[in-house]
């Protein structure tokens, strides 16, 4: 055996080699590249697979074979989902406070600002669910579901079967669920679904053979569209847990949901016929609609991202609206972890002056995610960052409102998990009105928690910080 010896080294340094070789060149993050490189130099045979299977970005290279995207460049509009004739000029309608974050938006955005939406804001699941299960069973042509987590408890089986009745009544049914999140549930909604003759899709599903090499990767999205009419989008997924009236239920959760109406949700359909060709390899178009869909006189925006995306659309987005912030910033998010750029950008625009508010839940569902937080607040107390943290039960909200007029609301926390590693769709709204109504329910909330100071943060033991600091190592990650 002797005689293999020599060549077993060889290749195991040609591996090792490769692999550093492969995320020097390929990794944008120099602290990913670093970190790649020293697994795969120093755990010979056993690094470079470990970056085979996680560290090389498949999803984009499939998104191309998929031609996905292909008028999705920098600066060029896409029109497919036919907004065009709602899209507005920013420089010349929107009023001069827009102008900042529009500009950054449309550098970077698929599709243009359009006016004549209507949304409003749904709080729980005993606001938000009736109204999807209703868009449901009044949908005559096409009904698209996306989301995250779809458990089979009393709330899911609801929708299940008001789906099922819309597949029998001769609705176009679609369904993509995340391959990772239908699994909270047993048994699990696609198989319900596809046992009813519903058509359902599940994004990047666990296997073993062949085994699944972007398991990280996971579709966060959440969205329910009727007849390309009226949409849902928000942080929430379907199942009990979002019931926050039944006090008796220790897992409940809280959190809003948006319902819109108007050429925005054509834009929002469109990222889903997109999902479904990329889960399938299946490409279809909705079906002609009249295209007078205006409801309202909100401008907004749908944004798309994910590690398909040649940039992190959101992240440049949401620190390019920190940056142009003049008076004041409100950030609600159960995930707190930004990147350095962002987390500069908030010390920054709190040094100008401007009034910077993050709402953090107190009982995190993920304690890790809150060690770490724990462990990077310090600086942005320092810096005047004023930090809260909501009372119990989980507190699920994501909402960026920037000076009472521009605001963000979907399915992305504030974390890497969100801006770098999962699939994400919010929606822009620039409109001070419904900004507005969102700054206050932002602050009623911040009525309601209690304030974090820079003591508390530096009087934690020293075991508490050990841990906390251990648990940011992996915040990139988390």
């Amino acid at each position: 055996m002797n005689w293999l010896h020599w060549p077993l080294i060889a290749l195991n340094i040609l591996m090792a080699f490769a692999a550093a070789g492969h995320a020097l060149l390929n990794k944008r993050d120099p602290r990913a590249a670093l970190g790649w490189i020293a697994v795969s130099l120093m755990f010979p045979l056993v690094g470079p697979i470990l970056y085979f299977l996680f560290g090389i970005n498949r999803i984009k290279t499939r998104a191309k074979k998929l031609d996905l995207h292909s008028s999705n460049r920098i600066g060029i509009f896409d029109d497919s989902c036919g907004t065009k004739e709602h899209a507005l000029d920013s420089s010349q309608t929107l009023p001069p406070e827009f102008i900042d974050i529009a500009t950054i938006s449309d550098s970077i955005s698929r599709w243009p600002v359009v006016g004549g939406n209507r949304v409003r804001m749904l709080q729980n699941g005993e606001q938000a669910y009736p109204e999807m299960i209703e868009a449901i069973e009044t949908a005559k042509e096409s009904l698209f579901l996306t989301t995250y987590i779809f458990e089979t408890n009393h709330s899911g089986r609801r929708f299940i079967d008001a789906l099922i009745r819309a597949v029998k009544r001769g609705v176009d049914v679609r369904v993509i669920v995340d391959g990772i999140g239908e699994l909270y549930s047993i048994p699990r909604a696609g198989t319900l679904l596809k046992r009813n003759g519903v058509r359902v899709s599940r994004f990047i599903p666990p296997k073993l053979l062949p085994p699944t090499i972007h398991i990280n990767l996971r579709n966060h999205r959440k969205f329910l569209i009727s007849d390309g009419r009226i949409g849902f989008t928000g942080g929430m997924n379907i199942g009990d847990r979002h019931l926050a009236d039944n006090f008796g239920n220790p897992s409940r959760v809280m959190d809003v949901h948006f319902c819109l109406t108007g050429p925005v949700v054509m834009q929002i359909e469109r990222a889903f016929l997109d999902d479904w060709s990329f889960c399938t390899g299946e490409s279809f178009l909705p079906r002609n609609r009249d295209t007078d869909i205006r409801s309202g006189d909100v401008a907004c925006r749908t944004i798309v991202d994910g590690p398909n995306e040649d940039i992190d659309r959101l992240a440049a987005i949401i620190q390019g609206a920190v940056s142009s912030a003049r008076r004041r910033i409100l950030i609600m998010t159960p995930y707190f972890l930004p990147s350095r750029e962002l987390s500069g950008a908030i010390q920054t625009a709190a040094l100008r002056g401007v009034e910077v508010s993050v709402v953090l839940p107190s009982k995190n569902n993920l304690p890790f995610v809150q060690w770490a937080t724990s462990n990077m607040l310090w600086e942005l107390l320092q810096r005047g960052v004023h930090v809260y943290f909501q009372p119990a039960p989980f507190v699920h909200t994501k909402l960026f409102v920037v000076d009472d007029y521009y605001a963000l609301i979907g399915s992305a926390n504030v974390d890497p998990r969100s801006l770098r590693l999962n699939f994400e769709l919010d929606v822009e709204i620039y409109d001070r009105g419904f900004a507005e109504i969102l700054a206050a329910h932002i602050l009623q909330k911040i009525n309601q928690s209690r304030e974090v100071f820079l003591r508390d943060v530096d009087s934690r033991s020293l075991p508490v910080k050990a841990r906390d600091a251990l648990a940011w190592l992996f915040s990139p990650y988390l």
